[in-house]
């Protein structure tokens, strides 16, 4: 009789491979056949449609020979077996391989020369698989980390964040950058500023004044926007908003060899979408937001206004009224924006409506320098402009002298510390209607109406008249810049060149 079938008890069976512990993806052929190919025509490298560096290629000797490679033809010298061979005579790897003949081994079969793009695009691929079983291992270390210290949605931050690296392609995390790429970038700049006739190398305001000023805005700066209430920071962020999509949507019908627009996320924490949107309307179809509000519209405003939504229905610029984000996250939503729509350009409104992570132990102080440092570590990750709107203290308003200092920027000295320009915006018309004296009639005496006269007088020259404060610029000067404010319709218009004098801007 048969002895009946042993089963193992599931106590006793053996534990599930670990899924960390198979073989990295990689073909090391396709490798091979790639540098064969690009050895034999140096030419395939114009042609690749993915970005490969060396750090892709999964054996180490391979990647030493790529950047070899590289280096020769950034020189405008031939890469080939013969002119690689006094770089590899000492290597130790390729002697285990017979030496410098397998240089001239990967030249003998013209294979990937068939298909360089396809080979190319494989090493690349299967570079972010890698990199993608690096993020899993972290993100599995870090989940069956227990510790008080450790935050549950501060990993899934982290784990996004590793996750977007290597969505954006950057297989191998970011590596330092050369002094010639840097310098590379530099006179990249330098091209745009020359070719734009007016100093502009970065993504533009819409505002010649500020343009001028600041030649726009920057990859990763962090721009902080002050002010009091009532001075129209919004105002100021929706038109730099609109300004800047817009100039995006001619590049996109124009072409050109710069693109000085870029599709915008507006997060607004204070007003609604529907406000926003309202406004910037608004601005556009030059109608008062408080007759688009209650409905008194003549035919003409209308069509003024028709033609604006018009106009705005194929805008690039994407609203998140999410109240109550966090820093963390609106970084992920930043992200999400960043590889959904190519986002350019992010602007809070306004930073005091953040929350930290919750570990400030009730210390705003130490809360606001957590979001300041948040957003200027997102304008680095997404190499975008941000900027961020601000209140200042009420110590302004306890001065003679209105204008905004760095001093008054609220709640921390951190804010001006992460960021790398501070802008003030000051309106003088503002703050003379708030003494504006009685209107005086026929019976007033003489002093009244004299009084009355000489403000009157004052404010007609300070009326519309806006002026923008650079406190603090990494890269240029400070000063003030001239702004037209038009306050029935909260709209900012840079002034003609013939008025400068009259702000003292030359």
């Amino acid at each position: 009789m048969a002895e009946p079938e042993k089963v193992t008890p599931i106590s006793a069976a053996t534990p599930a491979a670990d899924p960390f512990s198979h073989k990295l993806p990689a073909n090391l052929e396709a490798e091979a056949a790639f540098l064969g190919a690009v050895l034999i025509d140096n030419r395939v490298i114009e042609e690749l449609q993915v970005p490969v560096r060396p750090e892709h290629f999964f054996e180490p000797l391979h990647q030493r020979i790529y950047e070899r490679v590289l280096a020769l033809i950034n020189r405008n010298a031939t890469a080939s077996p013969v002119t690689l061979r006094p770089y590899f005579e000492a290597d130790e790897a390729l002697k285990e391989l017979g030496g410098t003949s397998y240089l001239a081994q990967l030249t003998a079969n013209g294979a990937g020369l068939l298909a360089p793009r396809e080979l190319a695009q494989q090493i690349y691929d299967l570079a972010l698989l890698r990199e993608l079983v690096s993020v899993g291992r972290d993100l599995v270390e870090g989940a069956l980390d227990t510790s008080e210290d450790t935050s549950p949605m501060e990993r899934i931050a982290l784990a996004e964040a590793d996750l977007f690296r290597v969505a954006e392609g950057a297989a191998t995390g970011r590596e330092a950058a050369t002094f010639r790429e840097a310098a590379v970038q530099a006179i990249r700049m330098a091209e745009a500023a020359m070719n734009s006739g007016g100093g502009l190398s970065g993504k533009t305001t819409g505002l010649e004044t500020i343009d001028r000023k600041t030649s726009g805005l920057h990859k990763s700066d962090l721009v902080i926007l002050a002010g009091r209430p009532g001075m129209g920071k919004t105002s100021l962020a929706t038109n730099i908003a609109f300004n800047c999509a817009e100039k995006h949507l001619e590049w996109q019908s124009e072409g050109g060899d710069f693109n000085y627009g870029a599709p915008v996320a507006f997060f607004s924490l204070e007003m609604s979408a529907d406000q926003l949107a309202t406004r910037i309307l608004a601005e556009q179809a030059e109608i008062s937001s408080e007759a688009l509000r209650s409905g008194k519209l003549s035919r003409e405003d209308f069509q003024k206004l028709s033609f604006a939504s018009q106009r705005l229905a194929e805008l690039p610029l994407y609203i998140d009224d999410t109240p109550a984000l966090t820093i963390a996250a609106l970084r992920t939503r930043a992200r999400r924006m960043k590889r959904r729509h190519d986002i350019g350009l992010i602007i809070v409104d306004y930073l005091q409506l953040l929350q930290g992570s919750g570990r400030a132990n009730d210390n705003r102080v130490n809360e606001i320098s957590e979001i300041s440092r948040g957003l200027k570590t997102l304008a680095k990750e997404l190499q975008v402009p941000v900027i961020a709107l601000s209140q200042l203290s009420r110590a302004v308003e306890q001065r003679e002298d209105k204008r905004p200092q760095l001093s008054d920027l609220r709640e921390s000295g951190s804010i001006e510390q992460d960021a790398d320009m501070v802008w003030f915006i000051y309106r003088s018309d503002y703050y003379h209607l708030l003494v504006k004296p009685d209107t005086p009639d026929a019976s007033s005496p003489p002093d009244v109406q004299e009084k009355y006269r000489a403000w009157e007088e004052k404010f007609e020259a300070l009326v519309g008249k806006a002026t923008l404060i650079v406190a603090k610029q990494r890269h240029g000067s400070t000063g003030n810049v001239p702004l037209h404010f038009q306050s029935d319709i909260t709209k900012f218009t840079s002034p003609n060149f013939k008025d400068y004098s009259d702000y003292g801007f030359e």
